[in-house]
């Protein structure tokens, strides 16, 4: 068994998509769209495989009252391997300076990561992995 795909409610599904494809190589689908429940979709294959990200949009969907910066229980993060150390740092910086906010420097993990966490533009967080 494996995981096949996350799925995320966006507000703004053509920004979170050009997000994921700038900066993680994200390819997506053709675009879903369900006119009759004002759903759209897509889903996001990353370079090197594994589960896919399905974002998702509908009115109606209420905005999350949990604080990015705080751990709450729950889905908290999604971890995107980037290749090595110098990546993370490379991809950090240049989030960075692109105006993301950086929730967690880079750094080594006392489970043996080196990662940092970064807040996409919805402000789910991203662990940035070696």
């Amino acid at each position: 068994m494996s995981i096949e795909h996350i799925a995320i409610w966006v507000r703004d599904l053509e920004g979170m998509r050009t997000f994921y494809q700038t900066y993680f190589g994200a390819m997506p689908n053709e675009k879903y769209t369900n006119a009759r429940k004002g759903f759209s979709s897509y889903f996001l294959s990353f370079p090197d495989g594994g589960p896919r990200l399905e974002l998702m949009q509908m009115p109606g969907i209420p905005d999350s009252q949990n604080d990015p910066m705080v751990q709450f229980t729950g889905l908290i993060h999604l971890a995107i391997s980037v290749g090595s150390e110098a990546d993370v740092d490379a991809l950090t910086e240049r989030l960075r300076a692109d105006g993301y906010t950086i929730a967690g420097e880079p750094r080594r993990t006392g489970d043996g990561y080196y990662e940092s966490v970064v807040l996409d533009p919805e402000l789910n967080r991203l662990e940035i992995t070696a």
